[in-house]
């Protein structure tokens, strides 16, 4: 994981989630946990761009 995915990660977790995975189900569930509060969204973002494509 780079630098810049983890300052994303930490600042903009919607933009870090979709440009890891393009808009949909992650993003939008990113967006939500994002707005529900931010610490939520932030450890939804580093759990989706850690993944390693199968």
């Amino acid at each position: 994981m780079s630098l810049i995915t983890i300052l994303l990660n930490i600042f903009l977790p919607p933009l870090s989630v979709f440009l890891q995975k393009g808009l949909g189900s992650a993003f939008l569930i990113n967006i939500l946990l994002t707005l529900l509060g931010g610490l939520p969204g932030m450890i939804h973002a580093f759990l989706v761009t850690s993944k390693q494509p199968a």
